[in-house]
């Protein structure tokens, strides 16, 4: 059985503080158990936990671990989706092995996200991203950005190298994900989920991104990033 995780500041020193610490303690994690300790960035620690206390955490490191980073990195763009979907949407990305996730707020995006609530929304979709990390087991967490609207992503795709890196998924495209030729795409790719109501022509032109179909299904908006990076996980040489 796997080990259940918590985010450390430094894996290598066997203590947990805070609210990591806190989480094992609820968790009932007791000495003598074996933990595993990451940074985000690809370190972890197994470790035997010595003592518990709702503030700290202490134990023994046996082993350290450096996991590679994905390759190619797929950073995800999500449409936010409205309420509890959002969450949903994030949970399933870090599951299927998103290296980051840009919160997306398209033409057709309901839910707007008041310049007030910004903030405390991007905090949600972190702490979700942690905690799926956490229950996928892995030692990279995503890093969740600033929400942007299509202009900024455009901006952001273009600063990304080029358009051809993006892919986004849209139930009237003709081409395939299959028939993408990733070696060509890179090492940074972007795979765009749009909204319930779909990306208009309008937004597709702006973006200048590649469209591709996963299948004949359509799927919903919270479920899409997941399939998608279960299919570029097959087709390249992530998985």
């Amino acid at each position: 059985m796997s080990l259940p995780y918590f985010l450390a500041d430094d894996p290598a020193s066997g203590v947990l503080t805070g609210a990591e610490a806190k989480h094992a303690h609820v968790k009932r994690i007791e000495p003598g158990e074996h933990i595993m300790l990451i940074d985000g960035q690809g370190s972890a620690a197994v470790t035997r936990v010595t003592s518990v206390t709702p503030s700290r955490v202490d134990g023994v490191v046996e082993k350290q671990t450096r996991v590679p980073r994905p390759s190619p990195r797929v950073t995800v763009v999500q449409a936010v989706p409205k309420g509890e979907r959002a969450e949903l949407a994030v949970d399933l990305a870090v599951q299927g092995g998103a290296d980051a996730v840009v919160p997306w707020i398209s033409h057709r995006t309901i839910s707007r996200w008041p310049a007030n609530k910004q903030a405390k929304q991007v905090e949600k979709w972190r702490a979700q991203a942690l905690s799926s990390a956490k229950q996928a087991r892995r030692a990279w967490v995503p890093e969740v950005r600033e929400p942007v609207t299509t202009n900024q992503l455009s901006a952001l795709l273009r600063d990304a190298k080029d358009e051809r890196h993006a892919l986004v998924l849209h139930e009237d495209a003709t081409g395939s994900i299959r028939d993408v030729d990733f070696a060509a795409l890179g090492e940074d790719i972007w795979l765009i989920v749009g909204p319930e109501g779909g990306i208009g022509d309008d937004e597709l032109e702006v973006l200048g991104a590649h469209p591709v179909k996963l299948g004949p299904e359509v799927l919903r908006t919270a479920s899409a990033a997941f399939a998608g990076l279960c299919a570029i996980g097959a087709l390249t040489a992530r998985w």
